[in-house]
């Protein structure tokens, strides 16, 4: 699986961190980001800061990952509220039906 997805020259990985995460994921996601690695371009969003990886995989894990991660990255922060719920909260881009 990891080989096949590597063949695209962008994968995307969204909402890092918005489930729980065992081993066996926590390895997956590593093993995806050291073969992409130096190779293929990765694009990652999560609510959670890079220094923050230990918390949804081992540590062990997570400083390889993310050093491979950041070694030529281009990191962007955001901050504010979220878009959708502030179109949903004032009832644009929600199905209103009167």
């Amino acid at each position: 699986m990891i080989r096949r997805i590597c063949q695209a020259d962008l994968s995307v990985v969204d909402d890092i961190g918005m489930l729980p995460a065992g081993r066996a994921e926590g390895e997956a996601l590593y093993r995806l980001v050291d073969a992409a690695y130096e190779r293929r371009s990765l694009a990652f969003t999560s609510n959670i800061h890079p220094s923050g990886f230990d918390t949804i995989m081992p540590k062990a894990l997570a400083i390889p990952t993310v050093d491979r991660l950041l070694h030529h990255a281009h990191v962007i922060i955001t901050e504010g509220e979220s878009q959708r719920l502030v179109q949903a909260m004032s009832g644009h881009g929600v199905g209103v039906s009167y």
